[in-house]
């Protein structure tokens, strides 16, 4: 998923980031797609999911604020979430509802692994690595949701 286009860029600018607080700063904005992702998600998938679907959204959610509160903690102004986010594909029923999940899932793991990559803290190093493994079990699950014969990936984040 991508912020639209029209967004104004975050403050914070890249220039004036290190490469620790750039790579959570595109973790937040990741988690924050997550969570508008996460109402399409609900709105199209079969009632029977919406216990799992809530908890991914909460999950989400407290990620989103943690990260928040480290860039606060670093004296970094967190961007907010965007008015609106394309969604890669239509989401029309239940199917696709969930494809969009393991994709959500698929971009947090992307922006978590590349805060692993540049975490000059063992604090953000650890929490870059919960996140990793939690979006990566959840797009597992929803994989497995989908019936694929290997709802695994090799190599998460890639």
């Amino acid at each position: 998923m991508t912020t639209s286009p029209t967004a104004p860029p975050a403050s914070g600018s890249s220039t004036t980031l290190g490469s620790e607080q750039q790579a959570l700063v595109d973790a937040l904005r990741a988690e924050h797609a997550a969570v508008f992702a996460y109402g399409i998600v609900a709105a199209f998938s079969n009632p029977a999911r919406s216990a799992q679907i809530a908890a991914d959204t909460a999950a989400h959610r407290a990620r989103r604020d943690a990260t928040i509160d480290a860039l606060s903690a670093a004296s970094v102004t967190p961007p907010g979430a965007e008015a609106g986010y394309t969604i890669p594909f239509p989401v029309t029923d239940p199917t696709t509802a969930i494809q969009l999940a393991v994709q959500v899932e698929s971009d947090t793991s992307v922006a978590w692994r590349s805060v692993i990559e540049r975490a000059r803290s063992e604090a953000t190093r650890a929490a870059a690595v919960d996140a990793l493994t939690e979006s990566t079990l959840r797009a597992a699950n929803w994989r497995a949701v989908l019936g694929a014969a290997s709802p695994t990936v090799a190599f998460p984040g890639q």
